[in-house]
């Protein structure tokens, strides 16, 4: 059960997403009928503020929740299973809200055959279930005999090992490419992922966002060329992944029946239950 301290803090962590500007004790009676006295409502405001979860700029203004608080407040919300999406409507509040948001389709593909050109290239040609583009349904799975290729320069060994990988998926192929330091076997097929089956909505905010916190140019282009998604699994990610303030949330889930894997990244004072309820299907 909730006590009366944590119901405060939850109360102004939530009236400062709503308004994003300092809240007093007043003001947050007023806001949500609470039965607490003002006097009271700053007695626990002192404890949270010497706790680290309530700023005040001085000493009549109002409080804000810091980080640590915003923090905890989503760690404790976003932990959810999200079972399908409305695509359109994440773009439009992920554009109304400042957020962006990376989404990779989760493919079936697999690694049918190599074939050796004169010892100068391979060609690698993967089976795959398809996505049908049209305008009605941005995602629409539909399974086809189709195949297609990446061709990188011929190297015994590395045809060897690739021979070993026949009948394992992109994905996997994909990741221990980069664990085992095949750059160029990554590099063509991350050309395909960011081609086919990778889209960020919003990117000018996350190169904000970049700009903004002087990102490294090798952990931008992660996110960018869409190996960022190889490494996460669905959760709450509030350190090391990003800087401090930000916040990402990763899903499996699905759009029109296709299986996707989405990141949402944006400031820990964004609506986060506001727009996961309305982009729910």
């Amino acid at each position: 059960m909730i006590d009366k301290k944590e119901f405060l803090l939850h109360s102004i962590i939530k009236a400062y997403i709503e308004n994003l500007e300092p809240i007093g004790s007043s003001q947050l009676k007023s806001m949500y009928d609470i039965s607490y006295s003002p006097a009271t409502i700053r007695g626990y405001f002192k404890k949270l503020g010497d706790e680290g979860y309530l700023a005040q700029e001085h000493i009549s203004s109002g409080r804000t929740p810091t980080t640590e608080a915003l923090k905890e407040y989503w760690a404790k919300r976003l932990e959810f299973d999200l079972p399908s999406i409305d695509y359109d409507k994440l773009i439009k509040l992920a554009t109304q809200m400042g957020l962006t948001v990376f989404i990779k389709q989760q493919t079936t593909d697999t690694l049918h055959r190599i074939l050796n050109v004169e010892n100068v290239y391979m060609i690698l040609e993967f089976y795959k279930a398809n996505l049908a583009n049209n305008t009605e349904n941005k995602y629409a799975l539909t399974t086809t005999d189709d195949s297609y290729a990446v061709t990188i320069k011929f190297n015994v060994a590395f045809h060897k090992f690739l021979t070993d990988m026949i009948g394992r998926t992109f994905d996997d192929i994909l990741d221990i490419s980069q664990q085992v330091g095949a750059s160029h076997l990554h590099a063509e097929l991350s050309k395909y992922v960011q081609n086919n089956i990778f889209e960020i909505i919003n990117t000018k905010n996350f190169l904000h966002l970049a700009v903004e916190y002087d990102l490294d140019e090798k952990d931008v282009n992660l996110f960018l060329q869409g190996d960022v998604m190889m490494k996460l699994e669905q959760g709450v990610y509030l350190d090391n992944l990003l800087p401090q303030g930000q916040i990402g949330i990763c899903h499996d889930t699905k759009v029109h029946g296709t299986d996707i894997k989405i990141l949402v990244v944006g400031d820990l004072s964004k609506d986060f239950e506001y727009f996961y309820k309305g982009i729910a299907v």
